[in-house]
């Protein structure tokens, strides 16, 4: 490990810090309290309403130095005596003022990377509060963003300088100072990026415009509405931008950018050339873009990619593939419902980004190929589901908890699993019964036009209530069995009489009423399975081929056995 050593001086009118050697992935080291996002949180910052943040960043590369000057607005819901906020301690502060009025450097405290402010005059309900934090150091480094989170320090071919942060897991706290948990969304983000002279800043939401500075360096500003706390984000690099517009079938007209590399024209304008029918899938099934007021944006990061909200990251490197669009670009896209307009109101309903973000690209699939691309797409999703630990725990939790199964959480299997969830919810319930409660989770109704809806929270329990309403029956027992029980159904067959017994058992051992589709000498029947239990008749010497079109997810020893059989190749030496 590198040794970092910096010295506070002035920047941004009030902190500069000057580090004396290049900072290693993982350096400098972060607290257990900036590792964690969501959970359980402090009264105070409950008891306030997110309404602004301007945020104004300085990027130094030749010093691997982020200043930052955020000015944050609040609004009590119950009384207040401090303001508690989450920023990394690897960002000194140097100054705080409040409604205008500097604080003693007594009043503030940063130990472990969660803020303590105390104000100098107690909030009332209703009150509003204004706090302008100056800070600014050495950004933690990613060691593998963007599977872990930081700041990426990286070059270009021709050497210059090229630059992004990612923060969905550890959060927002490691370059602003945020409320860290995902209903801490600010109503308005408002960003200044400063950056060298011939380098580019694209983020999030409407460019208001570039200013060139004195020195030559230029200040990028941009405003956002409603941003998802982890999809603020910061790219620099000498970019070059393809842009155009689109139609709306809802009426508008839709600004598209996207910013790459120099020397990848060719390249760049043929994913550019999947922006458009991407968006009409996606207005086409799900409902209108809901940014449309700002921008479809996408950026060349020199990491894999995120879903930063109108500013998605792209790093798949133009990789080819059998389906014929590139998946990375269109799961992140997929998250600008399912994360940015629809997010989940705490972690632990995390299957709402991902597993629906994930079932986009079989079903983007099928919307060009067929049946076949589909069913190709779901069976590459469905080997790597693994049934360790349940999807849902009907708790709080830390994105930790649910994404990395060192911590006991689901991890992959909130994309997978859940895919292949929606998959069999869909062939349950139907495609108008599936499509109208996915339009209602997302926009909070079931007529979405632009201008009619904002970015909103749902939650697993809140989607459960919404398919409960547009079937008029009651799915605990689906939800039950695939979200909050690890193991898959397993459905056994049994010769009885002059046909097949068939039964489901479930790990909590709970009734599991889901039909199944059965062939006998090619011809299909759906069987009830009203108790958990049914029966087809099937002469001696029949073919049976139970679920033929694959439409339910359940227990199938064959792909157990597979994955035991990686897992052991994996540990033979190489």
């Amino acid at each position: 490990m590198k040794s970092i050593n910096h010295v506070v001086g002035l920047a941004l009118g009030a902190a500069f810090l000057c580090a004396a050697s290049v900072p290693g992935k993982g350096e400098p080291p972060l607290t257990e309290q900036t590792m964690k996002s969501g959970g359980q949180r402090p009264a105070e910052q409950l008891a306030m309403t997110f309404d602004s943040a301007d945020l104004a960043f300085e990027v130094v590369p030749d010093t691997h130095v982020l200043n930052g000057v955020a000015t944050l607005g609040f609004t009590a819901r119950s009384p207040l005596n401090r303001l508690v906020i989450d920023l990394d301690r690897n960002l000194p502060i140097s100054a705080i003022v409040i409604d205008g009025a500097p604080l003693a450097r007594s009043a503030w405290s940063n130990p472990q990377g969660q803020l303590t402010i105390t104000l100098p005059n107690p909030l009332a309900r209703g009150d509003r509060v204004t706090a302008r934090i100056t800070y600014g150091g050495t950004p933690h480094v990613a060691v593998n963003a963007p599977w872990d989170d930081g700041v990426v320090w990286s070059k270009t071919p021709d050497g210059r300088t090229w630059f992004a942060t990612t923060a969905e897991g550890y959060g927002c706290d490691l370059f602003w100072p945020c409320l860290d948990f995902p209903m801490g969304e600010p109503g308005k983000v408002t960003l200044h990026i400063t950056v060298p002279r011939g380098l580019k800043a694209p983020s999030n939401g409407r460019l208001l415009g570039v200013d060139t500075l004195a020195d030559g360096r230029t200040r990028w500003n941009w405003e956002t509405k409603h941003p998802n706390t982890y999809a603020i984000a910061l790219n620099v690099g000498p970019y070059e931008e393809i842009s155009g517009t689109y139609k709306s079938r809802f009426g508008n007209t839709i600004p598209m950018f996207y910013w790459y590399l120099p020397g990848e024209k060719a390249q760049a304008q043929a994913l550019f050339a999947e922006f458009a029918p991407t968006l009409d899938f996606f207005e086409t099934m799900i409902g209108p873009y809901p940014f449309g007021d700002e921008k479809v944006g996408v950026v060349e990061t020199p990491h894999k990619g995120m879903e930063h909200q109108t500013i998605n990251a792209y790093g798949n490197a133009y990789a080819k593939a059998p389906e014929g669009f590139d998946w990375l670009f269109q799961h992140e896209f997929a998250h600008e419902w399912f994360g940015n307009q629809l997010t989940a109101a705490n972690w632990d309903d995390y299957w709402l980004h991902e597993g629906f973000g994930t079932y986009m690209q079989p079903l983007y699939g099928q919307w060009r190929e067929g049946d076949i691309r589909y069913a190709v797409m779901l069976d590459g999703e469905r080997n790597g589901i693994l049934n360790k630990a349940p999807i849902v725990r009907d708790r709080l939790m830390t994105e930790e908890e649910v994404y990395e199964p060192s911590k006991g959480g689901a991890g992959l299997d909130i994309y997978n699993k859940a895919s292949w969830m929606l998959h069999t919810l869909r062939g349950l319930i139907g495609d108008k019964a599936f499509f109208d409660a996915t339009r209602r989770i997302v926009y909070g109704r079931p007529d979405p036009k632009p201008g009619n809806f904002t970015p909103r929270f749902g939650s697993t329990r809140e989607f459960e209530g919404i398919v409960r309403q547009v079937t008029g029956k009651d799915y605990g027992w689906f939800f039950d069995v695939y979200l909050r029980q690890a193991a898959l159904p397993a459905l056994t067959m049994t010769r009885e009489g002059g046909g097949y017994r068939l039964t489901w058992t479930t790990q909590g051992k709970s009734a599991f009423p889901m039909p199944i589709d059965v062939a006998v000498d090619g011809k299909v029947q759906r069987v009830a399975m009203a108790d958990g239990r049914g029966f087809v008749a099937a002469p001696a010497g029949a073919h049976v081929v139970v679920d033929p079109m694959a439409r339910v997810l359940r227990s199938n020893p064959a792909i157990d056995a597979f994955q035991a059989w990686k897992a052991a190749q994996a540990k033979k030496p190489k």
